[in-house]
């Protein structure tokens, strides 16, 4: 049985729970603001389906996805809207507990991975709670190939997901020099 002593003297050394990886939080707070607030520019400066050549293969137009990723579901009647807020309510939770769980610190790169999917998931959901879709504005083409328009959220998905790989890229390796 530990005492409050031993508690207390466990957290100086960084194995409570300021030292857990809910201290990527913030990251995550972070992406939500910028992701919020440049699509709250973009519907403020653009009219639907407007559209801003940035690079020639990058254009800037409002969009709006009532779908998941690829505009999935997008032609349904309106229930997959509830169906991918609760997915992304239970999925960001399991994220926090998972976040929870870990040494921030020990942990970085899959903390950071979570805490950007975390931010992605959430950012969408304000979007569907709020507006009932999904603002979409960075549209990247080749020629006449168009991929499908994203947003700041769905970067951070990607980015998260990218570093997701990677942290378990790296820990089997580390897991296979171990065993060696």
């Amino acid at each position: 049985m530990t005492t409050t002593r031993e508690t207390m003297t466990g957290m100086r050394r960084g194995t409570g729970a300021a030292s857990s990886g809910l201290i990527w939080l913030p990251l995550t707070a972070f992406v939500i603001f910028a992701d919020q607030l440049s699509k709250a520019w973009i519907v403020q400066h653009f009219s639907l389906y407007e559209r801003a050549r940035i690079l020639p293969v990058l254009d800037i137009t409002l969009m709006y996805n009532t779908g998941a990723a690829f505009s999935f579901l997008a032609e349904a009647s309106g229930w997959q809207r509830w169906l991918f807020v609760v997915l992304a309510v239970l999925v960001g939770a399991g994220i926090i507990a998972w976040l929870g769980r870990l040494r921030g610190r020990e942990h970085a790169l899959l903390c950071c991975s979570l805490a950007l999917i975390l931010a992605g998931a959430l950012g969408n959901v304000i979007d569907r709670l709020r507006i009932g879709h999904v603002v979409d504005f960075v549209y990247a083409h080749w020629n006449e190939a168009y991929f499908p328009a994203f947003n700041v959220a769905d970067s951070a998905i990607t980015v998260g997901a990218i570093l997701l790989l990677l942290d378990a890229w790296g820990e089997s390796r580390k897991g296979k020099r171990i065993s060696s």
